[in-house]
């Protein structure tokens, strides 16, 4: 169970750390380099934008939910 909780951790923060460095900002972010850029300028919130935050907002929850079972597995479990 361990070993489960802290693989999922990992992959979750990686995957956390990708999809927040793809969110375009006032200076374009890593998403203008895959043509994300252009499309996100012309119509202000695009469905890509829209999902990508979604699918952020996801991994965020999962990822909080994984460092308490982390954190409940130390406390109680051994």
């Amino acid at each position: 169970m361990t070993l489960a909780l802290n693989i999922g951790l990992v992959i979750t923060s990686l995957l956390l750390i990708v999809l927040v460095l793809l969110h375009r900002a006032k200076g374009g972010g890593l998403s203008s380099l895959f043509g994300g850029g252009v499309q996100s300028s012309l119509s202000g919130s695009s469905v890509v934008e829209k999902n990508l935050d979604r699918l952020t907002v996801f991994v965020g929850l999962v990822w909080v939910i994984l460092i308490v079972g982390v954190g409940l597995n130390i406390k109680f479990g051994g």
